[in-house]
């Protein structure tokens, strides 16, 4: 039992472990966790930008229901419908949201198409009381609230992500040679500006 015990004791003070006949050392600790935080950052962007997706499809939706429905007027439903197709238009990526304008820019536009959207489904009752549409305009307004819990949790990563590249810049030569180590803009900095 006693060697047991001290085998153990003297497995665990080694500087690098035995993983399928191979020694484990830090770098590949730290590329296990380069690659971790690089796929947290793609699952998380991926996630929002799905909901983004299905926020946009779900507004084209009841702006076609409110164009065939007879209770509001082509001009302002086809109106609304332009505006929708600029709204998708000036969308960010993880690139062009480190411009914080872009970002406001696009955020501006789709909470007053949003509001708007909603305040004239919701001013006509007899729009308003078929199920459908109410469940249509309660899920954009649902979607809409999630944006910010989306964009706090991509920020945690990133921040993640940028103090790792910040921590461990010579190693990371050693990991990813393609020279794309670049840090993560964040939200929070779009916000603050």
């Amino acid at each position: 039992m006693l060697i047991c015990c001290l085998a153990g004791w003297a497995a665990c003070t080694k500087h690098t472990t035995m993983r399928e006949g191979k020694a484990y050392t830090q770098l590949d600790s730290l590329t296990d966790t380069y690659l971790n935080l690089q796929d947290s950052l793609l699952i998380t962007w991926n996630v929002m930008a799905r909901d983004e997706n299905e926020k946009l499809h779900a507004i084209q939706e009841l702006l076609q229901s409110m164009g065939i429905s007879g209770f509001f007027s082509k001009t302002d439903v086809e109106a609304l419908e332009q505006r929708l197709g600029q709204v998708e238009r000036i969308r960010f990526n993880q690139k062009t949201m480190s411009n914080p304008h872009v970002v406001e820019e696009y955020d501006f536009a789709s909470n007053s198409l949003i509001s708007e959207i909603v305040s004239m489904a919701e001013s006509n009752p007899a729009f308003i009381q078929k199920k459908e549409f109410q469940s249509r305009i309660d899920y954009i307004k649902v979607a809409d609230q999630r944006v910010e819990y989306y964009r706090a949790d991509y920020d945690y990563i990133a921040q993640k992500f940028n103090l790792f590249l910040d921590k461990y810049q010579t190693q990371l030569k050693e990991i990813d040679q393609s020279g794309l180590n670049e840090k993560r803009p964040l939200f929070q900095m779009a916000s603050d500006n």
